[in-house]
């Protein structure tokens, strides 16, 4: 049998067949060698995950100016607003405003009109231009009270923006929640307003009773199947016109809204507290503490 080169090999039926490869010039075998193919990379579940956060987080706020409700005097709360309005009452040593304000300026937004009345001076003395809480503040002044609505009315002549929609909050709540969220969903529903609701916490504890009316238990506080106003909105720009001269906006403006199926709700995914009596002050103060979202010792007031 002749010898074959040794890049051929002995097929069936007799037949020559040369190996994968072939013969150097010598006569030597080389092999062939494959190469690795070039993958395009894919995103595994975890990297999307990761890259829609940061899509998210790098989210631009489409809304920047913003109305707090702060002329308010609250003769529940006393001794507290006995000589200070509503909004700066301290909750862990730092007024409801200061919690407010920099929340607002975490989320993107640069102006803030500040609707006062009661005690205007006192807020003036704490919030100045807004420049140490990263935003600027300008102030809208009752001569005499106007009531939620009247108030967040004349505010909205100060709004840098007065074609652009802008944001309400009333003066005495603390909450943290994703503004940019609810700016969103404002936007794709192209609502009037938008109101942010929050679970329905009762004030009192429940009993746990069975069909034989039997006592189970007992449920301190419970959160209930219910949505309340929060006292955070978005609105748009066209709301200022149909806000009262004098009044509340919840009696005029949101009932008419609601029945032209101009509004919408937007249901918070975090912490809210409305501050309406010397207990929710002390209860908040719990909570923020135990949180550690108390603010730094720059925002709290001498002696609080």
């Amino acid at each position: 049998m002749d010898m074959l080169p040794a890049c051929c090999v002995w097929g069936g039926s007799g037949r020559v067949r040369r190996r994968p490869g072939g013969c150097d010039d010598a006569g030597r075998y080389k092999p062939l060698v494959f190469m690795p193919r070039v993958l395009t990379p894919v995103f595994s579940r975890h990297l999307l995950h990761v890259a829609f956060a940061k899509k998210k987080r790098s989210r631009v706020l489409s809304i920047e100016q913003a109305i707090i409700l702060a002329g308010g005097q609250a003769t529940r709360m006393r001794p507290y607003t006995d000589d200070a309005p509503k909004a700066m009452v301290p909750v862990a040593g730092s007024p409801i405003l200061g919690y407010q304000l920099l929340w607002l300026a975490e989320h993107g937004v640069k102006q803030v009109v500040l609707s006062v009345g009661y005690r205007a001076d006192l807020i003036r003395a704490y919030v100045g231009d807004g420049s140490r809480f990263g935003l600027s503040a300008a102030y809208a002044v009752e001569d005499e009270p106007l009531g939620r609505g009247g108030g967040m009315k004349l505010a909205t002549r100060q709004l840098a923006d007065p074609a652009g929609d802008f944001l309400a909050l009333n003066g005495d709540v603390i909450t943290h929640f994703d503004l940019g969220d609810l700016i969103e969903g404002h936007a794709r529903s192209g609502a009037a307003v938008t109101i942010a609701l929050s679970p329905y916490r009762s004030n009192w504890g429940v009993v746990d009773i069975d069909e034989a009316d039997r006592v189970r238990g007992f449920v301190q506080s419970p959160v209930l199947p219910y949505w309340i106003n929060s006292g955070v909105y978005a609105m748009a720009s066209q709301v200022s016109g149909l806000l009262p001269d004098k009044g509340d906006h919840e009696d005029t403006t949101f009932p008419a809204l609601a029945e032209q199926d101009r509004m919408r709700a937007f249901r918070i995914d975090g912490y809210w507290r409305g501050i309406d009596t010397v207990k929710d002050v002390k209860e908040a103060t719990g909570e923020l503490l135990g949180q550690g979202r108390e603010l730094p010792v720059r925002f709290r007031l001498t002696g609080a």
